[in-house]
């Protein structure tokens, strides 16, 4: 892929906000744009992450965000979101590049070399929205060799009849728990004594979940570490005793990538890259948006209209249109 053309926008990561960028640019006149997505397809958070039927709701535990731009994008389910996102590239002349995963990006003089895994991608402009949840959470014990295959971050690989234990009191460890409970015995251990960080929905799906009870709670309780227990996993509780699991599903939120950051130049504060009131960062013509710019992960509105002011903002410095 390693070649002299210069694109005029480059945007990393074909989420809502990724996409709201691209084509909201279009619509603004701007040609010449690539999406770069590291996975198989677009929206691979929302592919990976969410079950199958799952609400998708365009506000996010209950923030309420007008849509500024010109997509206009309705509570639907994971099913009908994705068709959504396939119709709205269709329509628009944006080239997505898959399989292409960003290692960082260096600024020239007048444009950015994107240092991927498919070779270099040359472009003016450059839009990062990476989200958190596609890098998750991992905990800070060390997990055995032995039985890393009983233990995800996803339902990917869980069947039916398993002894299973969700990690996590927000949305994704609700869901999970909620979700397999139907088919396993399953058990959820949060460090707090109550699920407020979830939205209201779930709150009222895990409490009916515990008291039907179809879910187990272990609530208020850490956890100091892993064992194989004859290919089993024995989880080692601080404030009770160890029990032993078929399988271990962390839900324990996301990370902000900082060594791509760093590497790329962009500052981070408080963990979050640190950007302007139109998404620049410190490096003139370098952007961010998406779950990245938040504390915990934001609505699908949020990232629709940062995609709208960014692109309002490229057009405003002149790039090329038409």
């Amino acid at each position: 892929m390693q070649n002299e053309h210069i694109y005029n926008l480059a945007i990393i990561g074909a989420g809502p906000a990724g996409i709201a960028t691209a084509v909201e640019a279009y619509i603004e006149g701007i040609r010449d744009i690539i999406l770069l997505e590291k996975d198989e397809n677009h929206n691979s958070t929302i592919r990976k992450y969410y079950k199958d039927n799952k609400r998708v709701d365009k506000d996010w535990k209950g923030q309420k965000v007008e849509l500024d731009g010109r997509i206009y994008f309705m509570d639907g389910t994971k099913e009908s979101t994705l068709d959504f996102f396939d119709e709205i590239l269709q329509k628009h002349s944006v080239e997505l590049k898959t399989h292409c995963e960003v290692n960082k990006i260096e600024k020239k003089e007048d444009y950015f070399v994107i240092h991927t895994s498919s070779g270099e991608v040359k472009a003016k402009y450059v839009v990062v929205t990476i989200g958190r949840m596609g890098k998750p959470n991992k905990p800070s014990y060390k997990i055995p060799p032995s039985i890393r295959k009983k233990v995800g971050y996803t339902l990917d690989g869980c069947s039916e009849d398993e002894k299973i234990l969700v990690v996590g009191g927000g949305d994704s460890a609700v869901e999970y728990a909620v979700d397999l409970a139907d088919k396993n015995n399953v058990a959820i251990c949060y460090r707090r004594q109550t699920f407020r960080r979830a939205n209201p929905t779930n709150q009222k799906n895990i409490a009916h979940a515990i008291e039907t009870k179809k879910v187990r709670p272990i609530l208020g309780v850490n956890i100091d570490g892993l064992e194989d227990e004859d290919g089993k996993v024995k989880v080692l509780f601080n404030e009770i005793e160890p029990e032993t699991f078929d399988r271990i599903i962390y839900a324990i939120g996301g990370t902000t990538p900082s060594g791509f950051l760093a590497s790329s130049g962009i500052k981070e504060e408080d963990g979050k890259p640190v950007h302007d009131k139109n998404y620049e960062t410190n490096i003139q013509n370098l952007y961010v948006a998406g779950d990245i710019t938040q504390e915990s992960g934001g609505s699908i509105a949020l990232g629709l209209n940062q995609g709208y002011y960014i692109a309002q903002h490229i057009v405003s410095q002149g790039c090329c249109q038409g």
